[in-house]
């Protein structure tokens, strides 16, 4: 997979066939779309791609970030290489792109660029200056230059439409496992560890801390059954999100206490998969309490990872 961070960076590529949209997330509607595109590039003999950007548009037309991201960049990447995905044009959302006129987006970045031979898009697909272009005019201009349209019809999850918008609002809930379904997999977020207080350890709970990363949407402060994948290996494990109240006023963080691990991590990389909501975070009358309430946490995590 070759992947082109700018446009002036898009040189010599053969003819593709391209799924266009912002894909933070690559939940199950995006998947479906991507497995489309390269199904139909590889039935055409042409190469298959995915036209996107490094930015979130919302954020830079907001000056702020409004929207965070549900995928790291590298996640997204990987996960697009999986999939067979040949060619990947993950651009920067700048002044430029942002007031292109919508047919001079067809034609010059798609067609002339891209080399874009059919396309493959989301049912409420925008693009161009002021987000002006739709489906309809795209169908409307590759009827006249003799490019294909395809687009996706909305992918229903619980009845519910699969977008990222809604995803974002069940993590932030602490609704995980509903957006799993819609992701169609574990979110996930990673980080070095890093040293905390040290209760967890001296009440026999070690726990295995990262920062909360502003960039990414954060499940609402509680407890969850999660993964921990370290050094390329997956432990069960439990985690709190949060500010532990017990204890003091304390800097939110991500706490995950790895089951029957012992090994000093301090300063490397994990990444936790949350899988399901036990609890809210709350504050108990004492730190015996709450070592009390830690092992009737860590016994229902376990007994569901035993399950699965």
């Amino acid at each position: 997979m070759k992947v082109f961070n700018s446009l002036d960076d898009i040189k010599n590529i053969k003819e593709t066939v391209v799924a266009v949209g912002n894909f933070d997330g690559i939940h199950v509607g995006h998947q479906a779309l991507i497995k489309r595109t390269v199904k139909s590039a590889r039935i055409s003999g042409i190469k298959s791609a995915v036209f996107t950007f490094n930015n979130h548009p919302k954020n830079v037309l907001a000056g702020k970030r409004v929207i965070k991201n549900i995928m790291y960049p590298e996640e997204k990447l990987e996960m697009l290489k999986s999939m067979g995905i040949d060619y990947v044009f993950s651009i920067d959302f700048d002044y430029n792109i942002s007031h292109t006129p919508p047919e001079e987006f067809i034609s010059e970045i798609l067609m002339n660029k891209l080399r874009m031979k059919e396309l493959y898009c989301g049912f409420n697909y925008h693009f161009g200056f002021k987000a002006e272009g739709d489906t309809d005019l795209l169908m409307k201009v590759g009827r006249r230059r003799g490019f294909s349209i395809h687009v996706m019809e909305p992918v229903k999850v619980m009845g519910q439409v699969v977008s990222s918008t809604l995803i974002r609002e069940l993590i932030a809930q602490g609704r995980i496992d509903e957006a799993n379904i819609m992701l169609g997999r574990n979110y996930s977020m990673g980080g070095e560890v890093v040293r905390g207080n040290m209760i967890g350890r001296t009440i026999g709970f070690p726990t295995s801390n990262i920062l909360i990363d502003e960039a990414m949407v954060t499940p609402s402060n509680g407890v969850y059954i999660t993964k921990c994948n370290y050094n390329f290996i997956e432990y069960p494990g439990i985690t709190n999100v949060g500010i532990k109240p017990t204890i003091g006023d304390n800097k939110r963080v991500v706490e995950t206490h790895i089951f029957d691990f012992n090994k000093d991590i301090y300063g490397r990389m994990i990444k936790v998969e949350f899988v399901k909501k036990i609890r809210d975070e709350m504050k108990f009358p004492s730190v015996d309490a709450l070592a009390e309430q830690i092992q009737i946490d860590c016994q229902t995590a376990r007994n569901y990872h035993e399950e699965i």
